[in-house]
């Protein structure tokens, strides 16, 4: 099957690297294709998320090399998903972690099947995306709604806990996205759920299986019984292996640039003498746990930043252990407790505030689109 000798993704953290793979986005082609195994996406979302690169200045690239929006719209779309999904974040906070429109229903456990964990569900598809998502820190958001609405509405965990399982491996984790793209599959951010059977699956995926759970038709869906294979749960324990706390050079006399998880930019501030400084708050984590993998994946694409020094400790920390910091920061809803200047992220458009639909910010963002 297709699907099975499909080539693993592999996330190079050389800036240079990055760029090329900008310079090789194929964003007409994306629309039509882009729910398929092999279609053509642009693995641009470690890189967004991580904020090595911008939504808009990936769409300033696009305009760079002639395409017209027209026909790159939907690709254009899509990025404005994830500033839509920021947007929430910094309206709603920390109630982004719980049903944020309605109760998710029915409920059945908070803890997480165990087939999903240890890719045994039976559908070969889902178990070899869960592997591959081990493995390389990715899974296309196909198979990510595929996945959530096997955790969600077959099996009845509710989204929280999985939601953190899939977090904790990827190296795109955002919270904002994860969270609330869990929750539209759930019902609990939508007005319907997500369903899918094992025809389509087939479809996208190349794949030929049935006689599964999910090869039923999709008015059986909400009447359907949990699978056997389903029931056994289990709490998913996760923890965040930082590196040790080293001591940092700091000059006071310069000003101090902080970097962290969704800020890795190499090309912020570098034309001006400054401590750059990537902080890594074991809080943070502790919330919010990433697998040694992510990690191991942001250390290296911090080495893109030019004398970037590593600070494993609290930002309140960072003051008492260096006095007089002259601190800029870049905006984002989990620095609300940083002191110093904050700049503003990148936005695609001009458009802010929160929108009860996506697609009430996308009918903003579109009058800013120039054709």
């Amino acid at each position: 099957m297709k699907f099975a000798t499909h080539t693993p993704v592999h996330f190079p953290t050389n800036f240079g690297a990055i760029l090329n793979r900008i310079a090789a986005i194929d964003p007409i082609n994306y629309g039509p294709t882009r729910n398929y195994i092999d279609g053509a996406v642009s693995y641009l979302s470690p890189y967004i998320s991580r904020g090595v690169i911008s939504t808009k200045f990936v769409y300033e690239q696009l305009l760079s090399r002639g395409f017209h929006p027209g026909p790159c719209m939907k690709f254009i779309q899509e990025l404005a998903w994830r500033d839509y999904w920021q947007q929430v974040w910094i309206a709603k906070g920390d109630a982004i972690n719980t049903d944020i429109k309605q109760a998710q229903t029915p409920v059945h456990t908070t803890n997480i099947s165990s087939a999903i964990v240890h890719a045994n569900t039976g559908i070969k598809v889902i178990d070899n995306a869960v592997d591959q998502l081990y493995t390389t820190g990715y899974i296309h958001n196909h198979l990510r709604m595929y996945l959530a609405s096997i955790a969600c509405n077959i099996a009845q965990n509710h989204w929280k806990t999985p939601a953190q399982w899939m977090y904790y491996y990827l190296l795109d984790a955002d919270w904002a996205s994860n969270a609330l793209s869990w929750q539209w599959v759930a019902g609990a951010n939508s007005n319907k759920k997500y369903y899918a059977n094992q025809e389509n699956i087939n479809t996208f995926c190349y794949s030929n299986q049935t006689n599964t759970f999910l090869d039923v038709s999709y008015d059986e869906f909400e009447s359907l019984d949990v699978p056997e294979i389903l029931k056994t749960t289990e709490v998913f324990n996760c923890i965040s292996s930082l590196p040790p706390k080293t001591n940092i050079v700091v000059n006071e006399e310069l000003p101090t640039c902080i970097y962290n998880f969704y800020n890795l930019d190499p090309i912020w501030k570098n034309d001006i003498s400054a401590n750059r400084i990537f902080i890594l708050e074991p809080s943070h984590f502790n919330q919010y746990p990433i697998s040694k993998n992510t990690i191991d994946f942001i250390l290296n694409l911090a080495k893109n930043i030019t004398g970037i020094q590593i600070y494993v400790g609290e930002f309140n920390e960072l003051l008492c252990d260096y006095k007089h910091l002259n601190i800029y920061f870049k905006e984002h809803p989990l620095n609300k407790h940083y002191n110093g200047i904050e700049e503003p992220r990148d936005w695609m458009f001009n458009v802010h505030g929160y929108y009860p639909s996506f697609f009430a910010f996308w009918k903003k963002c579109k009058k800013q689109i120039h054709f």
